[in-house]
């Protein structure tokens, strides 16, 4: 199966129907692709990697077919969306570095012996039929293709209707990959247009789909979490923040913060809000300001910033809660880690939070302190990724008490069984 039969209508019977279609083959491939051995997975990674350059001029034009169609996009939705040939180079690159993880099926996580004799192992398995739903960035596609392959799960993706023609290019390479290695085809497939309905139909289809990943805005997510009939892997909203405390270094403070927040405005890791020690704002923070300015930055300031920089906007409350995924920066000052922590739990999304410090002891009080899925110390918030953590890709970050935490890579796509193994004993 190349794509999902594209439906005649936009009702949301059709698109059941083709979901149904869709769900049918998945499972029939899971029950391959599960007991796949790693050889033959690995080539599937590795041939989609070589289509993926060998198609580079095929991506790229459907990329800018896609660009040439939304020209209302802000400039940082419209670098989410932009593919160039390092991007693509990028994809291949991370399809080969999931090939040359270790398989993450069959793992035995756990083993012990019980009085009786019996061994009981707990081993590693896929999830079953993953649900992709993602916004704009066309990579993902390939993260997601990738990782739900190694993982033994096949992926039903559907991406943003920015990207349907970039979607639709990279899943070619994907499919190059699965003929090359003998896999069925419906390992990976795409949802054929942007009909929210479809949509709909992924969110409904208990027992059908096996889990739900949303990658994305808020909208998105939320949407998701409200409608879903099937198990959701939840992705944070972005909302990150740099704390400066006052034994940082400034040099250090200021190289980490601009890359924290201007290497790229428009993805999850990006730094929303710099929060500042107020012993060391006066000093540092126009330096601060100063740097951002000269790349492009805006800021949203508190009363305390201000007093230090009287030129800044004022920032609201509603501003500490937005995720800009633009050149715009909300700054607070505060008064030590606490404070800092207090801030975050008040404004942030669990999703990264970085400290810069020399003092260990600062750093640990603040890492202890964090709700969020990651917290860094003297890095960029822009490290959370991935491709960063050795995953090879990952398909979002997810938060939350009761379920993976933190990027989603092979080992979070994956749940367990038991094999018990014995030597003739019966139950008394």
């Amino acid at each position: 199966m190349n794509a999902i039969a594209d439906p005649a209508t936009n009702s949301a019977a059709i698109a059941r129907a083709a979901l149904e279609e869709a769900t049918t083959a998945a499972r029939a491939a899971a029950s391959i692709l599960a007991r796949a051995p790693r050889p033959v997975k690995d080539r599937a990674l590795t041939e989609a990697a070589a289509a993926l350059r060998a198609r580079e001029s095929e991506i790229l034009a459907a990329n800018a077919a896609d660009l040439a169609a939304a020209p209302e996009l802000t400039d940082a939705f419209r670098d989410r969306l932009t593919l160039t040939p390092a991007r693509i180079e990028a994809m291949a690159r991370g399809l080969e570095d999931i090939a040359a993880l270790p398989d993450p099926v069959g793992r035995v996580l756990a083993e012990w012996t019980r009085p009786n004799g019996l061994v009981i192992r707990r081993v590693a398995q896929p999830i079953g039929v993953v649900g992709m739903i993602y916004e704009s960035r066309p990579n993902v596609g390939a993260d997601a293709a990738g990782l739900c392959l190694k993982a033994g799960n096949p992926v039903i993706l559907r991406g943003g209707k920015e990207s349907l023609n970039s979607a639709a290019a990279i899943h070619a390479c994907i499919l190059d990959g699965l003929r090359a290695a003998g896999l069925p085809e419906a390992c990976v497939q795409v949802a054929p247009n942007t009909d929210r309905a479809f949509v709909g139909a992924m969110l409904a289809a208990a027992g059908k789909i096996d889990l739900i990943i949303p990658r994305g805005g808020k909208g998105l997510v939320t949407r998701v979490i409200s409608e879903a009939r099937v198990p959701v892997l939840a992705h944070a909203e972005g909302l990150c923040h740099t704390y400066i405390h006052a034994a940082a270094d400034p040099g250090m403070a200021r190289s980490i913060l601009a890359n924290a927040k201007m290497r790229r405005t428009g993805i999850c890791g990006a730094t929303e809000t710099l929060l500042i020690d107020r012993a060391i704002a006066p000093s540092l923070l126009p330096l601060l300001v100063q740097d951002l300015r000269a790349l492009g930055c805006d800021f949203r300031a508190d009363a305390a910033a201000r007093a230090i920089l009287p030129d800044l906007p004022p920032a609201t409350e509603e501003d500490f809660s937005t995720e800009w995924l633009d050149a715009i920066l909300n700054i607070a000052v505060v008064d030590g880690v606490e404070s800092a922590l207090d801030h975050i739990r008040r404004h942030g999304s669990e999703h990264t939070e970085a400290i810069i410090t020399q003092d260990e002891a600062a750093a640990r009080q603040f890492l202890d302190g964090l709700g969020s899925a990651v917290g860094m110390w003297n890095a960029s918030t822009q490290f959370c990724d991935g491709g960063e953590f050795g995953f090879g890709a990952e398909i979002g970050i997810a938060t939350g008490r009761l379920h993976a935490r933190g990027p989603v890579g092979l080992e979070q796509l994956c749940t367990w069984r038991y094999h018990v193994i014995g030597s003739g004993q019966t139950r008394p």
